[in-house]
């Protein structure tokens, strides 16, 4: 069996990955920063925000998954779009 992934295709892979990962990590510090805002009557209003902030990243992840996979489509048409490093 032989596997053939051109250099652009890694960058692309590698790229998006590193969007996915640094998008995660916003969503979890957004809700724990809510969350400890939701503990003050003074805070409340911000925490709000930061949790629909926090849902908005939400969204932004499936979008990253169709752009990468739309991109990769682009380089490669006869490359499958389904993959197990689907992030």
């Amino acid at each position: 069996m032989q596997l053939r992934i051109g250099p652009d295709e890694l960058v692309i892979r590698g790229l998006y990955e590193t969007l996915s990962i640094v998008n995660d990590v916003l969503i979890g510090l957004i809700f724990l920063i809510g969350s400890f805002l939701f503990f003050s009557d003074a805070t409340m209003v911000a925490g709000t925000w930061l949790f629909v902030a926090g849902s908005v990243l939400m969204l932004v992840r499936p979008c990253i998954r169709l752009t990468r996979r739309i991109h990769l489509q682009r380089i490669n048409p006869a490359l499958s779009p389904e993959t197990a490093r689907d992030f």
